[in-house]
């Protein structure tokens, strides 16, 4: 589970909602809170809830804009030494923005020698054309689509995928073995005059092929992390982003033909006030 399901909860929040619902591990999605930088801090909460984190995603959104400076290199730099500090093996990164030139132009590169230097994969994510005046506009260099980029790893978002009119099942097919991550969600794509909104939605809830994605991917015996990021804001309480979050579960653990049973019983017994 990313942290960003239970955003603006606090990231000790988030930990305890994830092994509440049953998750295996979770996502930090770095931001202004210190607790999501912090090795330490992370390390605290791996420890009280026994739940590991598999994955950083990189500080690039606009609110995270200042997070660890403004140089977009570093940031990278840093999200894979925290990736490395606390145990996890992927860092999740976007495409630069087009007006980024300088970065944007060596960010193949970059991602590449820091993958190679701290052996934490760097998955680029895809993105999706933003809509300005009902016209779209390329936002985002070398392109929304990493499938098309000369990287190593890459991460499918579904949601994301619905906003650019992609198939996910066919982008995880053309990725092949690069493809190291999986954002689990669904959207639906816009209408033409509609504006960019990534819905997130519950998978199952849009008009993304989830459940055909995740089949493929079990039949392949694909060894990846797919971390659920669904949005859960609108939920009034407590007990009904927890509804969400375990819907959201089931749906992966069915399509990717998990163990459930056994699963359980392992949480069990690591930890018998789970069960």
């Amino acid at each position: 589970m990313s942290t960003s399901c239970t955003f603006p909860k606090p990231v000790a929040s988030a930990f305890r909602i994830a092994r509440e619902v049953g998750f295996d591990g979770i996502e930090i999605m770095v931001a202004t809170e210190q607790a999501s930088r912090s090795a330490d801090l992370l390390k605290a909460q791996i420890d009280k809830h026994q739940l590991p984190v598999l994955s950083i995603h990189a500080p690039v959104l606009f609110y995270t804009q200042f997070v660890w400076g403004t140089d977009p290199e570093q940031k990278l730099v840093r999200t894979a030494q925290l990736a490395r500090d606390v145990g996890a093996s992927t860092v999740v990164v976007h495409p630069p923005f087009r007006w980024q030139r300088g970065y944007a132009e060596r960010f193949l590169d970059i991602v590449r020698r820091i993958q190679g230097e701290t052996g934490i994969e760097m998955a680029v994510e895809n993105m999706f054309p933003w809509k300005v005046s009902g016209r779209a506009l390329r936002a985002y260099l070398p392109g929304t689509n990493p499938v098309e980029m000369d990287c190593d790893a890459l991460t499918i978002d579904f949601s994301h995928a619905a906003l650019s009119g992609d198939d996910a099942l066919q982008m995880a097919i053309d990725a092949g073995d690069r493809l190291r991550h999986v954002h689990l969600c669904d959207g639906q794509a816009p209408a033409a005059n509609e504006k960019v909104f990534d819905e997130h939605l519950l998978p199952g809830e849009g008009g993304q092929p989830v459940a055909e994605t995740l089949q493929y991917l079990a039949d392949i015996n694909w060894q990846g992390h797919v971390v659920a990021e669904v949005k859960t804001g609108t939920a009034k309480y407590e007990a009904q982003r927890i509804e969400k979050l375990r819907r959201t579960l089931a749906f992966a653990r069915e399509h990717l033909r998990l163990d459930v049973g056994a699963d359980a019983e392992q949480r069990e017994r690591s930890d018998p006030s789970a069960a």
